[in-house]
């Protein structure tokens, strides 16, 4: 397979101070970086797509370490993550879960020891698309107050042969969590749910 060809990469940081309530003692940073890169499989259909994701490992991880550069530099501070693909329509859904394998374990790489299954989603979708990235904590996918979600897209892409492939990441629960469940100070650590 050949190397990813990008066209552009988009990085997106938010600093939430509050929700309407009171502002927060440490702001809450999401952010998101996406890579726009042309789908070497637009057009036609392909029976055998998988070694693409083994080409997409060196661009998941360079993504990773920029928006842990973008979120302040320390990958300590990470408490959530998620990754999407946005597929041109030229393409396939299919086509977007290639991204599962090399986005997923190049946030858990550059992160150290992250142990929850990081979520996903994906869709077809013309210029301009958003996609809701869901969120959850890196240690333990039951911690209810870092189930989030990020809205992400870019103006001019995907065209009809191209592929986003978006990385989420924030440094904490949501602003004013206060729905009970299993808390980040109680993670456990066994199997990266609880």
């Amino acid at each position: 397979m050949p190397e990813p060809i990008v066209r552009k990469i988009v990085t997106i940081v938010e600093d939430i101070l509050h929700e309407g309530g009171p502002k927060a003692e440490h702001p809450l940073k999401r952010g998101a970086i996406l890579a726009v890169i042309h789908n070497p499989f637009a057009g036609a259909y392909h029976e055998e797509i998988a070694g693409f994701m083994k080409d997409l490992e060196p661009l998941g991880l360079e993504m990773a370490k920029k928006l842990i550069d973008a979120l302040g530099g320390e990958p300590s501070t990470i408490e959530g993550y998620g990754k999407g693909a946005i597929v041109g329509q030229a393409g396939e859904l299919e086509h977007g879960a290639l991204w599962h394998v090399p986005g997923g374990y190049a946030m858990r790489g550059a992160l150290g020891e992250a142990k929850a299954i990081v979520p996903s989603t994906k869709k077809v979708g013309g210029p301009g698309t958003r996609l809701d990235v869901p969120v959850t904590h890196i240690n333990a996918s039951y911690v209810r107050s870092h189930f989030d979600a990020m809205e992400v897209g870019v103006s001019d892409a995907p065209r009809a042969n191209e592929i986003v492939l978006a990385l989420v990441m924030t440094t904490g629960a949501r602003i004013h969590a206060r729905v009970g469940g299993l808390k980040a100070e109680e993670i456990k650590g066994e199997d990266g749910l609880r």
